[in-house]
């Protein structure tokens, strides 16, 4: 990978022209996508000279809209696959493929524009790339676990191996930190025991990840698969249902972003919504003499001390008498200017997104996940409720390849299938 990424960011790798790389394509879905994506869109300020895109979605839709950008003489696509055998990915990679061999002319110039990420060589002979541009790694990494592998030279490429070092770095201060902190100054083992105190003794259903940083805007995102894919389970590992809540629902925005959306519910509804706050305290970008960064930091300091503190009746009715409102006004209008307070937030401060505090930041909550799996007594590492899609899937595929009516499915699913083979 270091060997690799040097020469392509140097431009002594060179296209079928002769030409350098100028754009990388990362071929992937779920963990072989939403890791690279995040962390690239996080460190965007350590960025080299090469564009980085991301093509997942088996709509067509994604991979042309990239495509359109690109010349295809100074494209470099990885096709990131641990199986080499995932239909999106697979069928995306094709699709580049044929477009590129439409420009190109000759499937030796293949070798020069195809690498690919997976543990599969023959798969990946038989595609057409040459094994020795196969980037393997352990076939037990799981792809939402796999940033760290071979997987990450889509970021590599981006923020020169060096940094992409660092935030291998990050990630082993954190593990060295998860085995021997003691439990009562251990972050991941807090977090995690927070997690199930309200989740399971508060009955608490979501948690909420709120960056304060724009760069972090892809951090629920990524986490939504690594939480909910690991934990989101109903089975023990011996094999028993569980009669506990398991995995929470994971989701967030950054802010300040999110405090014009949905903090709304967070303040005043009828949910518990634990939160984790997460802010560095300096900036990459301080413009305008950094008044940007201190509004940002003040609205993420008010945001936590609202969400604890809240405000009484006797406050809010001080305030509005306070503004000249009239006594009825005041009557009608106080029971709504009334916070419970009391939400819980973990605030989580960084000095600087760089590439070691994101590594380690990334490690802290795979590191929750997984003692929250243990509590729970369910396997975090495996994912088998993505499989029955998958299957039901391949059965209607061949059905909507005519126009003949389908009665094969339940009622619901037979409509849907009739209504769109009658409007394709």
């Amino acid at each position: 990978m270091k060997e690799f990424s040097n020469e392509v960011i140097s431009g002594q790798w060179k296209g079928y022209t002769g030409k350098e790389i100028t754009d990388v394509i990362n071929i992937g879905i779920g963990g072989s996508d939403l890791g690279p994506l995040m962390v690239t869109e996080a460190l965007k300020p350590y960025a080299t000279r090469l564009k980085v895109h991301f093509v997942s979605n088996i709509d067509g839709t994604h991979l042309a809209e990239v495509l359109k950008r690109l010349n295809p003489e100074t494209a470099l696509f990885i096709i990131a696959s641990k199986t080499f055998t995932t239909q999106e990915t697979i069928t995306n990679a094709t699709s580049a493929k044929n477009w590129f061999l439409e420009n190109a002319k000759d499937p030796a110039a293949v070798a020069k524009h195809f690498v690919a990420l997976s543990t599969n060589g023959e798969k990946v002979t038989a595609f057409g790339i040459d094994p020795k541009n196969m980037f393997g790694f352990w076939d037990w990494v799981g792809g939402r676990y796999s940033l760290w592998s071979a997987i990450g030279l889509s970021i590599s490429l981006y923020i020169g191996y060096d940094n992409f070092e660092k935030l291998l770095e990050g990630a082993s201060f954190m593990d060295n930190h998860f085995t021997t902190a003691p439990l009562e100054k251990n972050a991941p083992v807090i977090l995690a025991l927070l997690g199930v105190w309200y989740h399971n003794f508060y009955g608490a259903e979501t948690h909420a990840l709120l960056p304060y940083d724009q760069y972090l805007h892809r951090f629920a995102a990524y986490f939504q698969q690594g939480d909910m894919e690991s934990n989101g389970k109903y089975v023990t590992r011996s094999g028993a249902q569980v009669d506990y809540s398991t995995g929470p629902i994971v989701w967030g925005e950054p802010g300040t972003n999110g405090q014009h959306a949905f903090y709304q519910l967070i303040h005043q509804g009828t949910r518990l919504i634990p939160c984790d706050f997460i802010a560095p305290a300096q900036t990459h970008n301080p413009i305008s003499g950094g008044v940007h960064h201190k509004i940002l930091l003040a609205n993420f300091l008010a945001q936590t001390e609202a969400l604890m503190k809240g405000k009484s009746s006797d406050e809010a009715k001080a305030e509005l008498e306070k503004s000249g409102m009239a006594p009825e006004a005041v009557a009608k209008i106080l029971p709504h200017k009334v916070f419970l307070g009391n939400r819980p937030t973990n605030s989580i401060v960084v000095k600087k997104v760089t590439p070691f505090t994101l590594g380690a930041m990334i490690a802290m909550y795979e590191h929750k996940i997984f003692t929250q799996g243990i509590i729970w007594d369910i396997n975090s590492f495996d994912q088998w409720g993505v499989e029955l899609g998958k299957q039901l899937a391949k059965a209607i595929e061949p059905e909507l390849q005519d126009a003949s009516p389908v009665s094969s499915h339940d009622a619901s699913t037979n409509g849907l299938i009739n209504f769109l083979k009658a409007n394709f």
